[in-house]
């Protein structure tokens, strides 16, 4: 048997090795051979694509060797989106390295992801901790904000920087929450388009990650980058006929009274399938284009009708919870079905009608409100004060109206605020008078410092110093406050358009439920003028369509308007620190009713009270 080492062969074969091209590997079959899901997963170990079999095509896309250079998701929640974007990170990183940029809503959004999804996937991955740089206190290349490995880099950076969108050219674009996204990028214009424009040198081996769940219909950055593609649907076989067709919410079924039963009933032949034929119903599934598209982006939309994670009857459940209170029945539509939803706010409201609604309940609170919260406004000769009464699902009633005249530059009328907000009110049922749990000062205007050492000292009571701000994607109420203020005190961003857009809807329920505005009989004229002050209009800046609130009229008064968002908004805070408003309401309707003998607190009538400081 002849032993000898063939040189030569083996010179040859070596270089021929060399020479081949690299063997084409998709995102998904790295992430079934490579990707480890954290112990704090829902799911911890291995990754398995077939448990989210319509998450191949989507990551597939994203892949070196395909040609596609756009890929759009519009999404529900819980179907791994996330995931799949985490996937193409790492695949990055270990076989296709690149410059790569991750974009953010905010920040905060770029720094609890790093530390709660991309840090334990490096972590989790012995060739991905192996190729990104060591974590050391002086060393920059591994932050909360930056990874570098072999031939690239991923740079994380929020859509408010139009410095970081500007300065970073990329081969890899992961555009995450699109719809969360300013309209601005600190003055520098679209951050989506500022984002894209990073990737031309790269056109042609270039790829882009579109990835959000949907809000306000022709407002949507996701909708209309699906729009611009091919339109991808996901069928899946009938278990019954076997014909393909899309899970839509029109599907759904159970019967009567029994939502936890939901099904679906196939648009063929009308049979049901029942929960625990989903999994087969996704691994025979398929994406369908429905529009032919510029040939270079592959859109895709599913809702969470076919999430694994989450049963038909509990998306039924939630439904049956939220469908008649406007502002959560949208983020039901957006978060589940994945769908734009029609602004309901743009249309304006008129006072009269709402003034029509007035009701009676006299001195006594009615049966339903558990939680009283107060708005207060600042004007330059006055404070305006509202209290607001909240029950079960957010149905709440304007409870009292103050306006304590005044100077707010002196020490009076902030007494007589302070007295004001000591107040308690008398309830139906028989427990003991209620107080006023949070309250919201607006410390904007001429009286900022006032209105600080106001709030300064009463803390502890709950009266916070907050300043509106207005905009898309700002939250009702920050996770945490600022302090980068002149009184160096806690200071709360509220997100006023989001409280306006929820107000507005709900003003044009007529009947007792979620989210439906009750009104005293003693509201006067003036108050409901002041409520619907305000109407949504659509301008364009920079060719993009921007939703503002203003004024009906020049000079419109808008102070009951005011002060109702901060009421709301002192509410969103209480629920923050762990109030369970519905657990407070459903106690307090428990509670006997009060018998005849009983008597209410002394406190001022319910009425637009006035109170003069400067004849005091």
């Amino acid at each position: 048997m002849d032993t000898s080492f063939d040189a030569a062969h083996w010179a040859d074969q070596l270089w021929r090795d060399g020479a081949a091209p690299e063997p084409t590997l998709t995102v998904s079959e790295w992430a079934d051979a490579h990707r480890i899901l954290p112990d704090l997963s829902a799911e911890p170990g291995q990754w398995r694509t077939i448990r989210v079999p319509y998450l191949r095509e989507i990551m597939d896309c994203l892949s070196a060797c395909n040609p596609v250079e756009r890929v759009v998701l519009i999404k529900g929640g819980q179907l791994g989106g996330t995931e799949c974007g985490l996937n193409w990170i790492g695949y990055v990183i270990h076989h296709a390295p690149g410059l790569m940029l991750l974009i953010m809503p905010t920040l905060d959004a770029i720094k609890r992801n790093t530390t709660a999804r991309i840090d334990p996937m490096i972590a989790a991955a012995p060739m991905l901790s192996d190729l990104v740089v060591e974590p050391r206190a002086r060393e920059p290349g591994n932050s909360q904000f930056r990874k570098i490995f072999p031939g690239g880099q991923l740079v994380m950076v929020g859509a408010t920087s139009g410095v970081g969108l500007r300065s970073t050219p990329a081969r890899y674009l992961f555009l995450d929450e699109v719809d969360a996204y300013p309209g601005d990028a600190g003055g520098d214009g679209d951050p989506v388009a500022l984002a894209i424009q990073r990737t031309v040198t790269f056109r042609g081996r270039r790829k882009v990650f579109l990835c959000s769940t949907p809000t306000l219909k022709n407002l949507s950055r996701i909708e209309k980058a699906y729009q611009e593609s091919d339109r991808r649907r996901f069928e899946v076989p009938c278990p019954r006929c076997g014909e393909f067709a899309i899970i839509e919410w029109a599907q759904i079924e159970w019967p009567e009274g029994q939502r936890p039963l939901a099904r679906r009933a196939c648009p063929h032949c009308h049979g049901f399938a029942e929960e625990r034929e989903k999994p087969a119903m996704l691994a025979g599934g398929r994406w369908v284009a429905t529009a032919e598209g510029d040939g270079r982006t592959a859109g895709f939309h599913i809702s969470t009708l076919y999430s694994p994670f989450e049963t038909w009857g509990e998306i039924a459940i939630e439904h049956g919870q939220v469908y008649r209170d406007p502002p959560r029945l949208q983020a039901w539509t957006n978060n589940k079905l994945g769908e734009t939803w029609e602004d309901q706010a743009g249309e304006a409201v008129d006072a009269d009608p709402l003034m029509a609604r007035r009701e009676h309940w006299g001195l006594l609170l009615p049966a339903g409100i558990a939680v009283l919260t107060a708005g207060v406004d600042l004007q330059g000769d006055r404070i305006e004060l509202q209290v607001v009464g909240w029950g079960r699902d957010e149905e709440c009633w304007v409870v009292d109206y103050k306006v304590i005249w005044g100077d707010p530059s002196g020490p009076k009328v902030w007494a007589d605020l302070d007295s004001a907000l000591y107040a308690t009110y008398a309830h139906c049922r028989a427990v003991p008078d209620l107080s006023i749990r949070a309250v919201a000062i607006d410390t904007g205007g001429h009286h900022t410092k006032a209105a600080y050492e106001f709030c300064r000292t009463r803390l502890a009571r709950r009266i916070w110093a907050i300043k509106g701000r207005g905009g898309p994607a700002i939250p009702v109420w920050p996770r945490r406050p600022s302090r980068s203020n002149k009184g160096k005190i806690p200071l709360f961003i509220v997100g006023v358009d989001a409280v306006k857009d929820a107000l507005f809807a709900r003003l044009k329920l007529t009947e007792a439920g979620p989210g439906t505005v009750h009104f005293g009989s003693d509201r006067d004229a003036d108050y409901f003028r002041q409520l619907t002050a305000e109407k949504v209009v659509t301008r364009y800046e920079r060719g993009r369509p921007v939703r503002m609130w203003q004024p009906k009229r020049e000079g419109e008064r808008n102070e009951a308007l005011d002060t109702m968002v901060y009421a709301t908004a002192a509410l969103q805070g209480l629920i923050t620190m762990g109030l369970r408003l519905n657990f407070e309401a459903t106690a307090m309707l428990a509670a006997p009713e009060k018998t005849g003998d009983s008597k209410p607190v002394s406190r001022t009538p319910v009425r637009r009270r006035v109170i003069d400081s400067s004849y005091m």
